[in-house]
């Protein structure tokens, strides 16, 4: 593996099994991943691993994956990463929430296959130049 090369992912999901299967699928198309369970560890992970891209669940222990967000754009060193909500939460006040406080997607888990929700990755990375 050449240094660089690889766009690195942070998935935030509580459910291990999910979290595997996502983890898998992101590894196959070439992402160096990192896994967080809970929003305290997504914050950390994400000031320490510094990830072209983070993929967020709302329900979460500790802190919800709004709280996360807020945090994360609030923050000088995390604010220019994209986050796509990954979620099977699919109220419309809950998308214009998660958008409003600076989402760059909202993916409803229920939806998308793992498979095009790497696509989607892929699109916003491209979008935002990462």
């Amino acid at each position: 593996m050449a240094q660089g090369t690889k766009m690195k992912i942070l998935i935030v999901e509580d459910d291990t099994f999910l979290a595997g299967i996502y983890a898998n699928k992101f590894e196959k198309e070439g992402f160096e991943v990192a896994l967080a369970t809970d929003g305290e560890m997504a914050l950390k992970l994400a000031k320490k691993e510094a990830p072209h891209i983070i993929l967020l669940d709302i329900l979460l222990p500790k802190l919800d994956g709004f709280e996360v967000l807020e945090k994360l754009k609030s923050d000088a060193g995390t604010k220019a990463i994209p986050v796509i909500l990954l979620t099977n939460l699919g109220q419309k006040e809950d998308v214009d929430k998660g958008l409003k406080l600076g989402a760059a997607d909202y993916l409803i888990k229920a939806h998308f296959m793992p498979a095009e929700t790497v696509e989607k990755v892929k699109k916003v990375l491209a979008a935002s130049g990462r």
